[in-house]
């Protein structure tokens, strides 16, 4: 029997490209209900047609809530029944939040607080919480918030798991081809207008993984996870020079404008610091980071021999599997937004 027989998964977020993707892979499962919890009432009603369209015998079984992360009780509201919660609910964009940073905090870092709260009371079995590298080593707002996010996990972790209730853990993952506001569908839609595409640093890496992995990694975390754990998915990487030549080989070469890093970008990116890879377990396709579950009482520890405080390198964007041009191509193409925005310019160019 499935762990999600009869049971109630609630996605935060979930009119997002996580909560859409979630939704595809769990639709047909033997869950008896999904709630979907975001504050966007024109997105859940594209969601609600759409499903209603194309998955009519199971349309019924997802619910929809419209409320905040910020707002405790409309959390509350949605929380009685629910068995699991996948966390996707987040402020992600880096230019926005850096404008922007207390809007970071109060949906990344107090919405997170308040949701895990609300789940803990109401004896919620287990919740996923979507992070990002930009929390490791953070330079920007948002990468900030979601650092002090992590911690927040962590905290709750520990409390629920004193009790003995809610098993609460983490995931963090490098940048998913083609969610919202992610530079590949930007250059998608420079080269059909004709425009060149517009390069921050060519030089700059950035992990890839499709939405798939994202939700694969989300399992594996469900699956696996003691309180406090963080996981990360062993992810390839590219240039974004060498992504946008991958992009102009698939849909055209409309030449390039380097316009320079936009505010608190990084030349790369993070997956696991120093700190962390001291205490990972490698498992294979991922990496397990234990929580920490030392108390306050420091003086009962006693540590005899050489004291190591971190690994030789943080596992990044630089030092991970470098995809050429062509590896770019083959990976850009396991989405189904590049799959089928070439196939309608394709179309349009016959």
């Amino acid at each position: 029997m499935s762990v999600f027989n009869n049971a109630t998964l609630m996605i935060t977020g979930g009119t997002g490209s996580f909560g859409s993707t979630v939704l595809k892979q769990f639709l047909d499962s033997d869950l008896r209900e999904i709630r979907i919890f975001s504050r966007d009432e024109k997105k859940q009603d594209d969601m609600r047609h759409e499903l209603q369209a194309k998955h009519p015998e199971s349309a019924g079984k997802v619910k929809f809530y419209i409320g905040d992360v910020r707002n405790l009780q409309s959390i509350r509201d949605a929380m009685p029944g629910v068995d699991y919660i996948f966390h996707a609910a987040a402020l992600k964009q880096v230019p926005s939040c850096e404008f922007f940073p207390m809007e970071a905090v109060r949906t990344n870092i107090i919405g997170t607080d308040n949701l895990l709260h609300a789940a803990i009371d109401a004896g919620v079995k287990r919740v996923v919480c979507l992070s990002t590298d930009k929390a490791a080593y953070p330079i920007n707002a948002m990468g900030i918030s979601k650092a002090m996010m992590e911690h927040v996990i962590y905290a709750n972790a520990r409390v629920a798991a004193e009790r003995g209730g809610t098993t609460i853990c983490c995931t963090r993952y490098g940048n998913v081809m083609c969610s919202r506001g992610s530079v590949i569908p930007l250059f998608i839609d420079q080269i059909k207008a004709g425009n060149p595409i517009t390069i921050t640093d060519p030089n700059m890496t950035r992990f890839l993984m499709n939405l798939d992995e994202a939700v694969d990694l989300v399992m594996f975390a469900f699956q696996h996870a003691n309180p406090g754990d963080l996981f990360i998915q062993k992810a390839d990487a590219s240039t974004i020079g060498d992504l946008a030549k991958a992009v102009q080989q698939l849909f055209g070469d409309t030449g390039t404008q380097i316009i320079g890093t936009r505010h608190g970008e990084k030349l790369y990116e993070t997956l696991m610091t120093r700190e962390e890879r001291l205490r990972s377990e490698d498992m294979g396709h991922y990496f397990r980071v234990a929580a920490d579950n030392r108390d306050l009482n420091y003086d009962k520890f006693v540590v005899k021999g050489e004291v190591h405080t971190m690994a030789d390198e943080a596992y990044t964007s630089h030092n991970t599997n470098r995809l050429d041009v062509e590896g770019t191509v083959k990976k850009i193409l396991t989405t189904d937004y590049v799959q089928e925005a070439l196939k309608t310019w394709e179309e349009h160019k016959a």
